[in-house]
């Protein structure tokens, strides 16, 4: 019998992402693919430890018992690992008790033209290129924090917590522009002067609207909790409320820090991931969460703006 997966919240995660690999792809980089391989196969049966994704997905999976069906969330292992080299990870899922039954293994290769083929809704990797295609294929994606990553943060019991940036993570780039080339002044004029007009969907929009409907079906007990973390302030909140008033979205908490720091906001509210477009934020909140960073479009008027000011 097939099995349908555009009906659930796919998730593709990559081995590095869920795992502790650091040590590991130190060898690669340093001693080549080779010796990389024969190091995976010689410690098959040593345990790998959680790594900074492994908290998200293990909430993400209980979501399923939520559900009668089990059928809300899928987890598939979306990996540039061979075949040959992968038996380490699905040693770890098992020992963790994850039900992650799928995986995509490439040997190399591009992940990116699977991801459209398993109906993915976010997908998870610390390789920037693969990240990158999702992005430019419409698909909420996010390049995970593997350095200076915080330690796991206990949760309580069941719960999912989320964070997302505003502009070019939720919202699309049209204001970010504008405070790019013309300033804080312009950027809140802008924003006063449209407040009523919502903003346009940015690569998260979609993500964030399936969680919103994962949060109606599941009720007042749903476990998953919101939160954007922008660095926009008054009076450049109300565009954003009305935005999401527009998309029947639910976040839980919002906070408009106006510039300060985002990392301590971060962990009071104990993100279990939070997405940010710019690596100065997704470095510093990782000190105390998860964090991975959204790349721009390859189009992206910002991206272009910020690669001529580093010229």
């Amino acid at each position: 019998m097939a099995h349908a997966l555009d009906r659930k919240m796919v998730i593709g995660v990559s081995s590095r992402a869920l795992f502790d690999l650091t040590a590991e792809n130190e060898i690669f980089e340093k001693q080549g693919l080779e010796a990389y391989c024969s190091y995976q196969v010689e410690h098959e049966q040593e345990i790998l430890k959680p790594g900074p994704g492994f908290g998200l997905i293990r909430s993400l999976l209980r979501l399923n018992e939520y559900s009668g069906e089990k059928d809300l969330v899928e987890v598939i292992i979306m990996s540039r690992n061979s075949p040959d080299t992968s038996l380490r990870v699905f040693n770890a899922i098992a020992h963790y008790g994850l039900p992650i039954t799928r995986s995509v293994l490439v040997s190399g290769a591009s992940l990116a033209p699977y991801l459209a083929a398993f109906h993915t809704d976010l997908f998870l990797s610390a390789y920037e290129d693969d990240v990158q295609c999702a992005i430019d294929s419409g698909i909420a994606a996010g390049i995970i924090c593997t350095e200076r990553t915080a330690q796991v943060i206990p949760m309580p019991t069941g719960q999912i917590r989320i964070a997302f940036d505003g502009d070019a993570v939720l919202f699309g780039d049209q204001s970010e522009r504008i405070f790019q080339e013309r300033g804080l002044d312009a950027f809140e004029e802008n924003e006063r002067t449209h407040a009523r007009e919502p903003l346009a969907e940015g690569p998260f929009a979609q993500f964030l609207k399936k969680l919103s409907d994962l949060q109606r079906q599941l009720g007042p007990d749903c476990p998953i909790r919101t939160a954007l973390v922008t660095s926009r302030s008054a009076p450049a909140h109300e565009r954003v409320i009305r935005t999401m008033r527009a998309w029947n979205v639910r976040v839980d908490e919002a906070f408009f820090l106006g510039g300060l720091e985002k990392k301590d906001v971060l962990k009071a509210f104990g993100a279990q991931i939070f997405f940010d477009d710019q690596s100065a934020h997704t470095q510093s909140a990782a000190l105390a969460v998860p964090a991975a960073r959204v790349p721009y479009s390859s189009m992206n008027g910002v991206r272009r703006l910020r690669q001529k000011a580093q010229v």
